[in-house]
Protein backbone atom coordinates (compact mmCIF):
# COMPACT_ATOMS: atom_id res chain seq x y z
CA UNK A 1 0.00 0.00 0.00
CA UNK A 2 1.59 3.34 -0.84
CA UNK A 3 0.07 5.23 1.60
CA UNK A 4 2.12 3.12 4.59
CA UNK A 5 4.71 4.48 5.39
CA UNK A 6 7.90 2.53 6.21
CA UNK A 7 11.61 3.70 7.89
CA UNK A 8 14.79 2.42 9.56
CA UNK A 9 15.05 3.12 13.07
CA UNK A 10 17.80 2.52 16.29
CA UNK A 11 16.80 1.92 19.25
CA UNK A 12 20.42 2.62 21.50
CA UNK A 13 21.30 2.76 24.78
CA UNK A 14 24.52 2.09 27.26
CA UNK A 15 23.30 -0.35 30.18
CA UNK A 16 24.85 0.48 33.18
CA UNK A 17 25.46 -2.31 36.22
CA UNK A 18 27.52 -2.77 38.95
CA UNK A 19 29.10 -5.99 40.03
CA UNK A 20 28.84 -8.42 42.47
CA UNK A 21 32.27 -10.30 43.99
CA UNK A 22 31.47 -13.08 41.25
CA UNK A 23 31.12 -11.22 38.59
CA UNK A 24 33.91 -8.99 39.49
CA UNK A 25 36.25 -11.48 39.95
CA UNK A 26 35.77 -13.06 36.61
CA UNK A 27 35.92 -10.29 34.75
CA UNK A 28 39.13 -8.72 36.44
CA UNK A 29 40.29 -11.63 36.18
CA UNK A 30 40.15 -11.56 32.19
CA UNK A 31 41.85 -8.03 32.28
CA UNK A 32 44.40 -10.37 34.28
CA UNK A 33 44.25 -13.16 31.30
CA UNK A 34 42.96 -15.29 33.90
CA UNK A 35 39.84 -17.20 33.27
CA UNK A 36 37.73 -17.55 36.74
CA UNK A 37 34.40 -20.07 37.45
CA UNK A 38 32.29 -20.94 40.41
CA UNK A 39 32.14 -24.56 42.15
CA UNK A 40 28.70 -25.44 42.89
CA UNK A 41 27.43 -27.29 45.74
CA UNK A 42 27.54 -30.24 43.67
CA UNK A 43 30.94 -29.86 42.46
CA UNK A 44 30.08 -28.86 39.02
CA UNK A 45 32.79 -25.91 37.47
CA UNK A 46 30.02 -23.44 36.02
CA UNK A 47 31.95 -20.81 33.72
CA UNK A 48 31.41 -18.01 33.45
CA UNK A 49 30.23 -18.21 36.93
CA UNK A 50 27.33 -17.10 38.77
CA UNK A 51 26.74 -16.27 42.10
CA UNK A 52 23.84 -18.77 43.30
CA UNK A 53 23.59 -22.30 42.84
CA UNK A 54 21.34 -22.99 39.41
CA UNK A 55 20.19 -26.12 41.80
CA UNK A 56 19.87 -25.07 45.18
CA UNK A 57 19.74 -21.21 45.01
CA UNK A 58 22.21 -21.17 47.64
CA UNK A 59 24.48 -18.65 47.30
CA UNK A 60 28.30 -19.66 45.84
CA UNK A 61 31.47 -18.34 46.40
CA UNK A 62 33.90 -21.29 45.51
CA UNK A 63 36.33 -19.23 43.00
CA UNK A 64 38.53 -21.72 40.55
CA UNK A 65 40.38 -21.05 38.02
CA UNK A 66 40.54 -22.84 34.31
CA UNK A 67 42.67 -23.31 31.40
CA UNK A 68 42.65 -21.19 28.50
CA UNK A 69 42.26 -23.76 26.48
CA UNK A 70 38.42 -25.99 25.50
CA UNK A 71 36.58 -27.84 23.41
CA UNK A 72 33.83 -26.82 21.35
CA UNK A 73 30.52 -28.63 22.05
CA UNK A 74 28.33 -26.59 19.02
CA UNK A 75 28.75 -23.75 16.61
CA UNK A 76 26.53 -21.84 13.98
CA UNK A 77 28.93 -20.31 11.35
CA UNK A 78 27.83 -16.34 10.86
CA UNK A 79 28.88 -15.39 6.86
CA UNK A 80 27.71 -11.54 7.31
CA UNK A 81 29.06 -9.94 10.65
CA UNK A 82 27.15 -7.11 11.76
CA UNK A 83 27.72 -3.81 13.30
CA UNK A 84 30.17 -3.92 16.74
CA UNK A 85 30.07 -7.76 16.21
CA UNK A 86 33.27 -8.96 17.73
CA UNK A 87 34.84 -9.67 14.26
CA UNK A 88 34.86 -7.82 11.09
CA UNK A 89 35.25 -11.17 9.04
CA UNK A 90 32.78 -14.12 8.87
CA UNK A 91 33.47 -15.99 11.80
CA UNK A 92 31.87 -18.82 14.11
CA UNK A 93 29.81 -18.43 17.02
CA UNK A 94 31.01 -21.17 19.46
CA UNK A 95 30.01 -23.05 22.76
CA UNK A 96 32.99 -24.01 24.76
CA UNK A 97 33.55 -25.80 27.07
CA UNK A 98 37.10 -24.91 28.66
CA UNK A 99 39.31 -27.30 30.02
CA UNK A 100 38.47 -27.92 33.97
CA UNK A 101 34.79 -26.78 33.68
CA UNK A 102 31.32 -28.39 33.32
CA UNK A 103 29.79 -25.71 31.02
CA UNK A 104 30.12 -23.85 28.10
CA UNK A 105 30.99 -20.24 27.64
CA UNK A 106 29.60 -18.49 24.33
CA UNK A 107 31.69 -16.94 22.15
CA UNK A 108 33.43 -16.61 18.69
CA UNK A 109 35.75 -18.63 16.59
CA UNK A 110 38.67 -16.83 14.19
CA UNK A 111 38.26 -19.74 11.18
CA UNK A 112 38.71 -19.57 7.53
CA UNK A 113 35.18 -21.42 6.64
CA UNK A 114 32.71 -23.26 8.30
CA UNK A 115 34.40 -26.23 7.21
CA UNK A 116 37.20 -25.44 9.69
CA UNK A 117 34.81 -25.57 12.58
CA UNK A 118 33.49 -28.46 13.96
CA UNK A 119 31.83 -30.21 17.13
CA UNK A 120 34.84 -31.68 19.39
CA UNK A 121 37.89 -29.09 17.78
CA UNK A 122 40.15 -27.82 20.23
CA UNK A 123 40.31 -24.09 20.19
CA UNK A 124 42.14 -21.31 22.93
CA UNK A 125 41.32 -17.92 23.98
CA UNK A 126 43.24 -14.99 22.18
CA UNK A 127 43.42 -12.75 24.61
CA UNK A 128 42.76 -8.94 22.93
CA UNK A 129 45.93 -6.55 23.14
CA UNK A 130 44.02 -4.13 25.39
CA UNK A 131 42.16 -5.18 28.18
CA UNK A 132 39.76 -3.36 30.66
CA UNK A 133 37.83 -5.82 32.36
CA UNK A 134 35.18 -6.91 29.83
CA UNK A 135 34.00 -9.91 28.16
CA UNK A 136 35.90 -8.28 25.27
CA UNK A 137 39.00 -8.95 26.50
CA UNK A 138 38.74 -12.51 24.97
CA UNK A 139 39.11 -10.97 21.71
CA UNK A 140 38.05 -14.49 20.40
CA UNK A 141 38.70 -18.55 19.97
CA UNK A 142 41.61 -19.71 18.19
CA UNK A 143 42.00 -23.49 17.15
CA UNK A 144 44.57 -25.27 18.75
CA UNK A 145 46.03 -28.48 18.46
CA UNK A 146 46.83 -29.57 21.91
CA UNK A 147 44.86 -32.68 23.19
CA UNK A 148 42.39 -32.43 26.30
CA UNK A 149 44.15 -33.87 29.20
CA UNK A 150 43.04 -33.94 33.00
CA UNK A 151 43.10 -30.21 33.99
CA UNK A 152 42.32 -29.82 37.72
CA UNK A 153 40.21 -26.19 38.42
CA UNK A 154 42.79 -24.66 41.02
CA UNK A 155 41.28 -22.84 43.86
CA UNK A 156 41.36 -18.70 43.48
CA UNK A 157 40.43 -16.14 46.18
CA UNK A 158 39.06 -13.44 43.25
CA UNK A 159 41.42 -10.64 44.85
CA UNK A 160 43.21 -8.78 42.32
CA UNK A 161 44.37 -5.40 41.97
CA UNK A 162 42.50 -2.56 41.39
CA UNK A 163 39.29 -4.73 40.65
CA UNK A 164 36.33 -3.77 38.24
CA UNK A 165 33.55 -2.82 39.91
CA UNK A 166 30.54 -1.82 37.26
CA UNK A 167 30.43 -1.72 33.40
CA UNK A 168 28.88 -0.29 30.90
CA UNK A 169 27.58 -2.38 27.94
CA UNK A 170 26.29 -0.44 24.44
CA UNK A 171 22.99 -1.82 23.80
CA UNK A 172 21.90 -1.52 19.82
CA UNK A 173 19.25 -2.57 17.60
CA UNK A 174 18.43 -1.54 14.21
CA UNK A 175 15.87 -2.50 12.72
CA UNK A 176 12.84 -1.08 9.78
CA UNK A 177 9.68 -0.04 11.37
CA UNK A 178 6.41 -0.16 9.30
CA UNK A 179 3.64 1.42 11.37
CA UNK A 180 0.84 -0.02 9.13
CA UNK A 181 -2.36 2.50 8.06
CA UNK A 182 -3.92 3.71 10.92
CA UNK A 183 -0.34 4.93 12.47
CA UNK A 184 1.03 6.12 8.83
CA UNK A 185 -2.44 8.26 9.00
CA UNK A 186 -1.24 9.59 12.16
CA UNK A 187 2.21 10.07 11.13
CA UNK A 188 1.45 12.18 8.03
CA UNK A 189 -0.82 13.93 10.36
CA UNK A 190 1.59 15.47 12.41
CA UNK A 191 3.66 16.60 9.64
CA UNK A 192 0.74 18.99 8.65
CA UNK A 193 0.49 19.71 12.43
CA UNK A 194 -2.52 17.99 12.53
CA UNK A 195 -3.53 15.18 15.39
CA UNK A 196 -5.65 12.45 14.17
CA UNK A 197 -6.84 9.10 15.86
CA UNK A 198 -9.91 6.46 14.99
CA UNK A 199 -12.86 6.20 16.49
CA UNK A 200 -14.47 2.55 17.33
CA UNK A 201 -17.49 1.78 15.76
CA UNK A 202 -19.04 -0.17 18.94
CA UNK A 203 -17.09 1.53 21.92
CA UNK A 204 -17.28 4.44 20.15
CA UNK A 205 -13.98 5.80 22.10
CA UNK A 206 -11.52 7.33 20.06
CA UNK A 207 -8.11 6.20 20.50
CA UNK A 208 -4.92 8.52 19.59
CA UNK A 209 -2.43 7.85 18.56
CA UNK A 210 -5.10 4.84 16.04
CA UNK A 211 -4.18 1.36 16.66
CA UNK A 212 -6.12 0.45 13.47
CA UNK A 213 -8.16 -2.15 15.89
CA UNK A 214 -9.95 -1.43 19.00
CA UNK A 215 -8.21 -2.74 22.21
CA UNK A 216 -11.40 -3.16 23.70
CA UNK A 217 -13.87 -4.39 21.77
CA UNK A 218 -11.50 -6.61 19.80
CA UNK A 219 -12.84 -4.62 16.31
CA UNK A 220 -11.16 -3.07 13.15
CA UNK A 221 -11.23 1.29 13.31
CA UNK A 222 -11.71 2.91 10.56
CA UNK A 223 -13.72 6.52 11.46
CA UNK A 224 -10.68 9.13 11.61
CA UNK A 225 -11.26 11.44 14.00
CA UNK A 226 -8.85 14.56 14.22
CA UNK A 227 -8.39 16.29 18.10
CA UNK A 228 -6.90 18.87 19.94
CA UNK A 229 -4.46 20.35 19.71
CA UNK A 230 -5.13 21.03 23.47
CA UNK A 231 -5.88 18.33 26.00
CA UNK A 232 -5.28 17.22 29.24
CA UNK A 233 -2.61 15.56 31.48
CA UNK A 234 -3.88 11.77 32.46
CA UNK A 235 0.19 10.95 33.95
CA UNK A 236 3.62 12.07 34.20
CA UNK A 237 7.34 11.37 34.76
CA UNK A 238 9.50 13.81 35.65
CA UNK A 239 13.10 12.83 33.98
CA UNK A 240 15.99 13.90 36.16
CA UNK A 241 18.93 12.09 34.71
CA UNK A 242 19.88 13.38 31.04
CA UNK A 243 21.35 10.54 29.07
CA UNK A 244 23.53 11.23 26.10
CA UNK A 245 22.11 9.18 23.26
CA UNK A 246 18.29 10.46 23.40
CA UNK A 247 17.05 12.97 20.51
CA UNK A 248 16.33 15.63 22.79
CA UNK A 249 20.09 16.50 24.18
CA UNK A 250 18.90 20.46 23.63
CA UNK A 251 16.44 19.60 26.67
CA UNK A 252 17.88 20.35 29.53
CA UNK A 253 16.83 18.18 33.06
CA UNK A 254 14.55 18.23 34.57
CA UNK A 255 11.44 17.99 32.53
CA UNK A 256 8.71 15.95 32.22
CA UNK A 257 6.99 12.71 30.31
CA UNK A 258 3.30 13.01 30.32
Amino acid sequence: MSDVLSAPLVVEFPFTRSLGPVQSAFLTGLRERTVLGVRTEDGTVLVPPVEYDPVTANEIRDLVEVAPTGTVTTWAWNPSPGRDQPLPTPFAWVLVRLDGAGTALLHVLDAPGPDAVRTGMRVRIRWAATRTGAITDIACFEPYEGEPGHCEPAPHTGEFAEPVTGIVTPARLDYVHTPGRAQSAYIKALEERRTVGERCPACRKVYVPPRGACPTCGVATAEQVEVGPRGTVTTFCIVNIKAAHTANLDIEVPYVYA
